[in-house]
């Protein structure tokens, strides 16, 4: 049914009944008269779609900005990418801790590229400072290594003249030639020393050959004897057969027990032993004192390292030593290729040190090949003190 509209007294639009009502003009009909033309819309169709236009524009919107993100996005790895290749050069040049590494050097020549040149730049200034440090960290070993070995000459002829003199002295003048005999000993365990290390720090190795570890823990027992009276020294020389230099194993056994024997107090038990296991020659010198600090452990093998001060054999502090001690352990075993461990002790206190160097069962007839224990020589055990020890030392 067609709704019955006002008659409009003019042209235009307006709204009625529910339509949307445009009148363009009057018309003139005759003889009849005037008619009126009028165009009519639901206002329902008309809300339709300006709602379909406006989901419309809504979703042009939602796409135009998601599109615009994705661009954005790409564009924005696009230009960060450079600066990520030369993150991930940066991390692992210092990991590396190689300065002749390159970095990657982006196409484009702009701001990135200038940087990407600029660390090129620096990495290969830091390169050839590199070079030239390594150069003079060389030319000095070699210097200390030959400067400590000149100087064991004169120290000998030194000590052997202090001797003398010591023996030949009375009174007052005696005790001046000891005590300077005693510094002249300090001196050329020093000279020792660094000796070893810038041998070990230039490259130089000494001739190994075959040497029985269980023997060089009795004679490294034996020296330190005299000056760990108030110790109760256990031995456990199990034969263990390795290819080193001799006089280098000897230091690092005697470092071990005097380290013991200096930081424990008296009354201490000082345990050493030798063996063999899974191929390995072990060394393990342990004790039951007071332990290792633990702002120590880490740093325990470093050179010159010291703890609170070194225990003399009558149980007062004497001066406090190098610092070299274990750090020639720890030297003498990798040149050897070996290693060297602070383990925890089995009694829950004091210290265990662990030395395990490659064995050298082709020098050793007595290694068993079939899994057994072999029949080899029997291996010396004991339980005495320091003193005890100086006495047959003194005797053989």
């Amino acid at each position: 049914m067609t709704p019955a509209f006002t008659a409009p007294s003019r042209a235009g639009t307006y709204q009625e009944l529910g339509y949307r009502v445009v009148v363009p003009k009057h018309l003139d009909v005759r003889p009849e008269g005037q008619v009126l033309l009028l165009y009519a819309v639901p206002l329902s169709d008309l809300d339709h779609t300006l709602n379909r236009v406006q989901l419309f524009l809504l979703l042009g919107v939602l796409a135009g900005t998601f599109l615009a993100l994705l661009a954005g996005l790409a564009t924005a790895q696009r230009a960060i990418r450079p600066i990520s290749q030369l993150t991930e050069a940066a991390r692992e040049i210092e990991r590396t801790r190689d300065p002749s590494r390159h970095v990657p050097h982006p196409k484009a020549d702009d701001e990135v590229a200038e940087l990407a040149r600029t660390l090129e730049e620096m990495l290969q200034s830091l390169d050839q400072q590199r070079g030239v440090t390594e150069a003079a960290l060389s030319r000095q070993r070699e210097f200390v290594a030959d400067a400590s070995h000149e100087l064991r000459t004169p120290l000998t002829s030194v000590l052997t003249s202090l001797e003398l003199l010591s023996e030949e002295l009375d009174g007052e003048q005696a005790d001046t030639a000891r005590t300077a005999l005693r510094s002249a000993r300090r001196m050329r365990r020093l000279v020792g020393d660094l000796l070893l290390l810038a041998r070990v720090d230039a490259k130089r190795t000494q001739p190994h050959e075959p040497t029985r570890l269980d023997k060089v823990l009795l004679e490294a027992a034996s020296e330190i004897g005299p000056v760990a009276e108030d110790h109760a020294l256990e031995l456990d020389a199990q034969r263990a057969i390795v290819s080193g230099a001799r006089d280098d194993l000897h230091r690092l056994v005697l470092n071990l027990i005097e380290n013991a024997v200096n930081h424990t107090p008296p009354g201490t038990h000082v345990r050493a032993s030798t063996g063999t296991s899974n191929g390995n020659a072990l060394v393990v010198v342990e004790d039951d004192g007071p332990g290792i600090p633990p702002k120590l452990q880490d740093r325990i093998f470093e050179r010159f390292v010291r703890g609170a001060g070194d225990r003399s054999s009558s149980g007062g502090t004497r001066g406090r030593g190098s610092g070299l001690g274990l750090s020639i352990v720890r030297a003498v075993a990798e040149s050897h290729g070996g290693s060297v461990m602070l383990e925890s002790a089995r009694n829950g206190h004091g210290a265990r040190f662990v030395v395990r160097l490659p064995a050298d069962h082709t020098a050793d007839p007595a290694y068993p090949t079939d899994g057994s224990q072999g029949n080899g020589e029997a291996a010396q055990t004991s339980t005495t003190t320091g003193s005890t020890i100086g006495r047959r030392r003194s005797r053989s």
